[in-house]
């Protein structure tokens, strides 16, 4: 069974992503980790970890082993990933199956917490973030009826 690796963040965009991206590799392969990520039937292991991930491998903005968007990317992404990972409770280099991880997201985290998990995401003014995680709180809600 083939395992992905996730920084923490990415754990949340992966509900929010609508094809939008820092350049088309990035857009390719994210698509490609939500498209599994959705498919319901299928369960693997999700290594996560607070720092580069396989999307980072395709950014344009990703630097030796750190982004470098600008000087305080790195430093923001870190503390994304940080934030999230407490949240959901998991912890940095472990692995976990996909859907306890999206179980776990399902019932952890609203759309409301995304002010503060993901403040300063240049993709959260967007609302698509938010709009995911509410669409996953409501199949959470159904599948738990």
């Amino acid at each position: 069974m083939k395992g992905r690796l996730l920084r923490g963040h990415h754990l949340l965009c992966v509900h929010g992503f609508r094809g939008m991206g820092y350049s088309p590799d990035f857009v390719r392969k994210m698509g490609d980790i939500v498209e599994e990520i959705k498919d319901e039937e299928y369960d693997f292991p999700i290594k996560v970890v607070i720092g580069l991930d396989e999307t980072c491998s395709v950014c344009p903005h990703k630097g030796e082993d750190f982004c470098n968007k600008d000087e305080d990317s790195q430093a923001h992404v870190i503390q994304l990933d940080t934030r999230v990972t407490n949240h959901l409770g998991l912890e940095h280099g472990k692995s976990y199956s996909k859907n306890e991880i999206v179980s776990l997201v399902g019932k952890e985290v609203q759309p409301s917490d995304l002010d503060y998990l993901c403040e300063g995401c240049s993709w959260l003014s967007y609302g698509v973030c938010k709009e995911g995680i509410s669409q996953l709180n409501i199949q959470y809600r159904r599948s738990q009826s």
